[in-house]
């Protein structure tokens, strides 16, 4: 283990070395500690072995790969493998053609906890070969024009009409999204991430490459981390802007914490992921060990719930992930009915967008987040893509519900030049 003298300084310089590879996944905490945190960060570089599934039966293909090799694996999971645990479909366009699940054995493995790094995986100068590393040139970034795939009119129709699917009692809440593009785009994409990672850091922040395919991402969300044998998912629902007064900031705050809408729409979502859990849980051990937690990040303030449960042992935990696949937080309530809404309402497919990428550990624990905040670019046909949405509810307004998605758009619009 080493102490580099300057951690930021070394995390930036390893990321920029592990970019060389065609595959690599960076995992950054931004120095957020919870009681389940298990390492300020890691990075993964390099490829042994992959799985990349675009076809169904994913769980069970990852289920075989993760027991055939027992190693550190690294991934993602597409929100569309909700066609693999449900009798659903995805029909809208996908311009940007991630897998729907795809997992690689690295061949380095750097990770760092309380200021220390430890090589796990890697040669014996590994540290060194990062110290010494001199990236190339910063490429001149290129004027984005970003669009939006549906406009200010057409959302508050949408959301008005998934009211109407409320009012009549098809559903309870739907997390409803809608994509901002940029095409011929031309970005450096690590640049591009430490540009949104300083102005937004997040506990779940992260940069994944696959080929020519990449995630950056600002996260604050957690989709479900095992520790032991104790399976957690911290779902947000409820969202309200930071201010620069500290008396008004708090005031927000404390509005926030005590908006009775804000609080029913998290208590939907904590029902249904206490549900999701009880079928991985040994009975009787699923609990809410915080409601309405109120957490600031640079942006906004979140409502965040936790929920936890002891895995039974007769369950195996790629099937607790699947069991809780996709997070409720990004699809609604009734589950499955509100993602038939979410297919006939929303315009693109969501792909990699409200999915998960994180970590498996070779005795089973895991940790992943939720694919919000993020943008989506596919460099081969130059295709730049990010989502934003939030929980449509019979109580809910259209106008103030598209102005939340413009505040979470905020930071990446930022980074992006517009």
């Amino acid at each position: 283990m080493k102490n580099p003298q300057n951690i930021l300084e070394f995390k930036q310089k390893a990321l920029h070395w592990a970019n060389q590879f065609e595959v690599c996944c960076f995992l950054d905490s931004n120095q957020y500690k919870d009681v389940y945190s298990g390492y300020d960060f890691l990075l993964a570089a390099g490829c042994k072995q992959e799985l990349k599934v675009t076809n169904g039966n994913a769980f069970n293909q990852l289920k075989t790969f993760y027991e055939q090799h027992k190693q550190w694996v690294f991934g993602f999971f597409s929100y569309d493998l909700k066609n693999d645990t449900e009798n659903l479909r995805s029909a809208n366009p996908d311009y940007l053609n991630f897998p729907e699940l795809y997992f690689f054995i690295p061949q380095s493995l750097i990770v760092s906890k309380n200021g220390m790094v430890e090589v796990i995986i890697g040669e014996d100068d590994l540290l060194d070969q990062i110290r010494d590393f001199k990236p190339l040139n910063e490429a001149i970034r290129e004027e984005l024009h970003i669009n939006s795939r549906i406009t200010r009119s057409d959302y508050i129709n949408s959301v008005n009409a998934l009211k109407s699917h409320i009012l009549r009692g098809d559903t309870y809440e739907v997390n409803f999204c809608q994509e901002f593009f940029a095409e011929n785009a031309q970005i450096d994409p690590v640049q591009t991430f430490e540009l949104l990672n300083q102005l937004s850091p997040t506990p779940f922040a992260g940069y994944f490459k696959l080929y020519n395919q990449y995630i950056l991402s600002a996260t604050p969300e957690r989709f479900m981390c095992k520790r032991g044998n104790k399976l957690i998912s911290q779902p947000i629902k409820g969202t309200a802007k930071r201010s620069a007064d500290l008396e008004e900031d708090n005031a927000i705050k404390a509005a926030l914490r005590n908006d009775s809408k804000e609080q029913a729409e998290n208590v939907m979502i904590v029902d249904l992921v206490r549900h999701d859990l009880t079928k991985s849980a040994v009975k009787g051990s699923v609990k809410v060990e915080e409601l309405f937690g109120i957490y600031s990040f640079p942006q906004v303030h979140q409502m965040i719930s936790t929920i936890s449960c002891e895995l039974n042992p007769a369950i195996h935990f790629v099937d607790a992930i699947r069991n809780a696949f996709p997070m409720g937080s990004m699809t609604g309530a009734p589950k499955v009915k509100a993602m038939q809404l979410i297919e006939r309402y929303e315009t693109t497919k969501r792909g990699l967008y409200s999915g998960s990428f994180g970590c498996i550990s070779p005795d089973g624990e895991f940790d992943f987040n939720v694919v919000i905040r993020s943008i989506l670019y596919n460099a081969k046909n130059q295709y730049l893509s990010f989502q934003v949405g939030g929980a449509i509810t019979y109580q809910c307004e259209a106008e103030k519900e598209y102005e939340e998605c413009l505040l979470k758009a905020s930071a990446i619009l930022k980074v992006l030049g517009n």
